[in-house]
């Protein structure tokens, strides 16, 4: 199952589904039974799909949620270094905000841009030339992070630099294979890079 998110929840849905038509006629065949028809037409049962993923994901969206390790740390030192940050995900927009309340890294990012506030997801480009555009800059003016093949050609098609990290998730792959501008291991490897102050042990209150 984890090959089916990483696209947004409408993608995730239409897998979802089309996993379930293949068990039902691989079932239906073994019991020597024909296939059936679909009453609802494919497009309404994503709508259908969505709105009660939506429901559900509202109320158990934290549960489980963590950040990985130095992550909070590091995008202190980052916005307290007066860099403009910027959040791009394909998560479903209404649950975006309230998450990264719960985790305390709201106060960051001066743009937040999630999977229901663009036409086009990641790897889409769009989504990153929309946050270009909010924060009145180029694209290869900024510096994309990510843990995903989504992410990095996502960065490349905005003509944006990349850093690939190799933690989370990522189809099975290494994010090597995406060809990411740079890869590393920590999250806050990206301190040193930018000429910030850089410690394993670094832990910056979020105030």
């Amino acid at each position: 199952m984890i090959t089916w998110i990483g696209n947004g929840a409408d993608v995730l849905m239409e897998r979802a589904l089309t996993w379930a038509r293949q068990e039902r006629a691989t079932l239906r065949k073994t019991l020597g039974k024909p296939p059936v028809d679909e009453d609802i037409p494919a497009e309404e049962q994503v709508r259908i799909l969505r709105k009660l993923f939506d429901r559900y994901y509202g109320e158990v969206a934290e549960e489980g949620t963590f950040l990985f390790p130095h992550v909070a740390d590091t995008l202190g030192a980052l916005h307290a270094s007066g860099l403009s940050l910027g959040l791009v995900t394909n998560k479903p927009t209404p649950f975006v905000a309230p998450l990264l309340e719960s985790l305390d890294i709201a106060k960051y990012f001066s743009v937040v841009i999630g999977g229901d506030d663009v036409q086009n997801k990641k790897p889409h480009p769009e989504p990153l030339l929309l946050v270009a555009s909010r924060l009145g800059m180029a694209p290869e003016q900024m510096l994309f992070v990510g843990d995903s093949r989504n992410d990095i050609q996502a960065a490349k098609a905005a003509g944006c630099p990349s850093v690939g990290l190799t933690y989370g998730y990522n189809y099975g792959e290494a994010i090597a294979l995406s060809e990411p501008d740079v890869i590393y291991d920590s999250f806050n490897d990206l301190l040193p890079a930018l000429g910030l102050p850089h410690s394993d042990n670094q832990e910056i209150k979020n105030d």
